[in-house]
C-alpha cells in the first residue's frame, strides 16, 4: 500500500537563494509528493511569501512551538543571535529549534511518511518521492560506524539519545543517522515520542530543551534500530539519494559540473552545504537549471 509523503524544509532570510534554487529544482525534477511545508522564522514570512502557493505552504516556527518556549529581543541576545528562552529550559538556539519544529510538523501535519529536505540541496534528476518514501518500508539512511566516542558533537548527541530512550549507554564507535534527504514513519515517531515522555516524566519537546545537545535524525535512528517492531517495518541503507560537499572552501563550476556529471546513477540531488559559500548562481549552472 502506497503511503501518502510530504516534504519539509526549515530555511531562514539568509538562506532564501539556495531555497529558491531547491525549489526550482523540486519543481522541475520531483513528483510523487502531496506537500512541501516549508517553516521559517516568523519574522521571515514575508520574505517567503512569494514561495507560498500550490502545494508549497510556508509557516512560521511559532506555529509548531510550545508556547513557553518565547523569542527574546534581539537586544538580549549576544551579536543579535535569535535565542528562544524558557525557565523550563534556559536558552535554546535557531539549530535546536529547527529539530524541535520537524518533530513536531511530522508528529502533527496529516501524512504517513516524511521526507526532510535541507535548503542546501538541488536536485538535478527527476525523483519519484512516492517510489522512494512511500512504499511499505521506510528507509533508514545509516552511516555505520561513523561516530568515534572522542567525536565532538555526534558522540554528545549518541549520549543524549540514550537517556532520552533510557536506552543503555551506546558502544563506539557508533553509527550516524545524519543525511540530506531522510525520511520518517509518523507512527514510528508517535511512539518514539511518547517513549521520550515515559522515560523522562515530562513532555518530549520540554526533555529535548533541557538536554540541548542533541540530533533529531540521532535520535529517530536509533530509536528505530532498538526496537525489533520498527525495524521491521524499515530499510536500513547506507546510500543516500544525495551527494554531499560538508567543506569550508568553496567550490568553482568545473567541480560542480563533475561532481554531477559523474554522480552514480542512484544520485539525484547535490547538497552544498551554505558554510563553504559556493555563489549560488554556479550551483544553478551544474545542476541545469
Amino acid at each position: 500500500m502506497q503511503r501518502s509523503v510530504v516534504l519539509v524544509t526549515t530555511s531562514h532570510r539568509k538562506d532564501i537563494d539556495r531555497f529558491a534554487l531547491l525549489c526550482d529544482s523540486m519543481d522541475r525534477f520531483v513528483t510523487g509528493y502531496e506537500a512541501h511545508y516549508v517553516i521559517v522564522n516568523d519574522d521571515d514570512m514575508p520574505a517567503f511569501a512569494r514561495f507560498n502557493k500550490g502545494n508549497r505552504v510556508v509557516l512560521p516556527c511559532s506555529q509548531l512551538l510550545p508556547r513557553w518556549l518565547k523569542l527574546l529581543p534581539r537586544f538580549l541576545t549576544r551579536n543579535g543571535r535569535r535565542v528562544w528562552f524558557s525557565f523550563r529550559s534556559g536558552p535554546i538556539h535557531g539549530w535546536h529549534i529547527q529539530q524541535l519544529v520537524k518533530i513536531r510538523a511530522a508528529l502533527q501535519f496529516p501524512s504517513q511518511r516524511f521526507c526532510f529536505v535541507d535548503s542546501d540541496n538541488v536536485f538535478f534528476r527527476p525523483f519519484d518521492m512516492a517510489e522512494y518514501a512511500g512504499g511499505d518500508r521506510t528507509p533508514l539512511y545509516v552511516i555505520s560506524g561513523a561516530i568515534p566516542a572522542g567525536a565532538s558533537r555526534q558522540a554528545i548527541w549518541t549520549r543524549s539519545c540514550d537517556g532520552l530512550l533510557g536506552r543503555e549507554a551506546a558502544m563506539f564507535p557508533a553509527d550516524d543517522y545524519i543525511g540530506n534527504l531522510i525520511v520518517w514513519d509518523k507512527l514510528a515517531l508517535q511512539d518514539m515520542a511518547r517513549t521520550i515522555e515515559h522515560k523522562t516524566k515530562t513532555s518530549w519537546p520540554e526533555a529535548l530543551c533541557r538536554v540541548r545537545s542533541f540530533s533529531e535524525y540521532i535520535l529517530y535512528g536509533n530509536f528505530v534500530r532498538q526496537s525489533p517492531r520498527y525495524l521491521s517495518a524499515h530499510d536500513v541503507t547506507t546510500e543516500s539519494p544525495a551527494d554531499a560537499y560538508w567543506e569550508d572552501e568553496p567550490l568553482d563550476l568545473g567541480t560542480l559540473k563533475s561532481m554531477v556529471g559523474n554522480a552514480r546513477p542512484s544520485k539525484v540531488a547535490l547538497c552544498i552545504q551554505s558554510i563553504s559559500f559556493t555563489p549560488v548562481p554556479l550551483i544553478r549552472n551544474a545542476a541545469g537549471l
